[in-house]
């Protein structure tokens, strides 16, 4: 991708992915399903894991997996209220973008307000 994928980004597409499996999900398959929308390595991501642990985000738990230890990962309710609010930044950005794009640039305070309404349908 052309484009930086900062903090916030990989947060928000780390959450959503976690956010899938309702008992948790591990680091191999968390990289691979975000390896399908960005590129990532595993020394990328396990910070960001990390982070998200420390900001309460996610809870870890280990299980046994072929005899041994598999870390797992699970949104906690601050993480769902976080991904929430990542969910409606994301679709006002990207709706900024594409009107950018669309030649659409005038938005207003009323503009917002009524995608914001949109979102919480």
């Amino acid at each position: 991708m052309v484009f930086n994928t900062g903090a916030a980004l990989l947060d928000a597409i780390v959450l959503a992915v976690v956010s899938k499996e309702p008992e948790g999900t591990y680091g191999y398959k968390i990289t691979q399903e975000v390896r399908q929308v960005i590129e990532l390595s595993e020394s990328t991501l396990y910070p960001v894991l990390r982070r998200l642990q420390k900001d309460e985000c996610l809870e870890v738990y280990d299980m046994e997996c072929a005899g041994r230890n598999r870390r797992y990962y699970k949104v906690t309710s601050r993480g769902w209220a976080q991904l929430r609010l990542y969910e409606s930044e994301w679709r006002r950005y990207a709706d900024r973008v594409t009107g950018l794009f669309e030649g659409r640039m005038d938005f207003t305070a009323s503009d917002e307000n009524k995608q914001e309404e949109r979102n919480r349908r």
